[in-house]
């Protein structure tokens, strides 16, 4: 459902949304650029805000193991390759397209830590139980309906050890769900994802924004979830909180400090930024 409650009209025929998309995804250039929808440049910027967000998990009291970890949307193994890599011993992907799986063979060749490829869209793929320390989501979720992606985050959840985390990295709509026809996809509010986190009985342990990319491009936020141990809220403003407090979660001071050491200025605190 959408902010008001209300199922956008992309959703309500299924099999066109995914097979639109999926039409879209056969048309793209199996590389990096493809990948980042022409925007290649910022690859490296993203991966330094997902390592130093990576490291400040791992740093936790009772942070995720680094045995093995899931890319999700993997395409060609870009997030793989240039961060999982190098902090996990084992790494498996999951990636519908079969032209980018092929891709991603030959550009993780000399990985030796690549464990499973899984050929599914994400509607479809159910985790081994109790596998992964890190489930990652990147730009790939608004390729879901919202009735399927809290039905994936309860099948991640299950997939996950003990201290596991699923981390989301996703593009932040400032004031309604947007939805893209080209290549059939939404870009949700934050409110709306705190509603299907709560859905999926998720909480969030770490919260941040990604500075320093393009003005032209939307806010992305990155989210480091664990399963509640209780119901949360209904109230928006105080699932929030609550969440965002959790142990091991951001607090106003923390988040400045993810900011000061990417060298990045000029950004607000996560807890003010809507």
């Amino acid at each position: 459902m959408g902010d008001s409650g209300v199922m956008p009209e992309i959703f309500k025929n299924e099999s066109k949304f995914y097979q639109d998309a999926d039409d879209y995804w056969s048309q793209v250039e199996p590389t990096v650029n493809g990948m980042l929808g022409g925007f290649g440049n910022i690859s490296n910027i993203d991966i330094q805000g997902s390592e130093l967000f990576l490291k400040k998990l791992l740093n936790l009291k009772d942070k995720p193991g680094q045995k093995r970890a899931l890319d999700c949307g993997a395409g060609i193994g870009r997030i793989t390759k240039n961060l999982l890599c190098k902090y996990f011993d084992k790494v498996d992907l999951v990636e519908q397209n079969e032209k980018f799986v092929e891709a991603s063979k030959r550009f993780l060749s000399f990985e030796k830590n690549i464990g499973t490829y899984y050929h599914s869209g994400l509607q479809n793929f159910e985790p081994v139980d109790n596998l992964y320390d890190v489930i990652w989501c990147q730009w790939v979720l608004g390729h879901l309906t919202d009735d399927h992606l809290v039905k994936f985050l309860r099948r991640c959840s299950k997939g996950l050890k003990r201290n596991g985390v699923i981390i989301i990295k996703e593009n932040i709509s400032t004031s309604e769900v947007i939805v893209d026809e080209d290549d059939s996809s939404v870009t949700r509010t934050e409110e709306l994802y705190m509603e299907l986190f709560k859905n999926a009985d998720l909480k969030i342990v770490r919260h941040c924004k990604q500075p320093n990319f393009p003005k032209e491009l939307y806010v992305v936020k990155i989210f480091a979830l664990k399963q509640c141990a209780k119901p949360i809220t209904n109230n928006y403003r105080d699932t929030k909180q609550n969440c965002a407090t959790a142990q091991g979660g951001t607090s106003n001071t923390d988040s400045e400090n993810i900011i000061n050491e990417m060298n990045y200025v000029n950004i607000k605190d996560e807890t003010e930024d809507k």
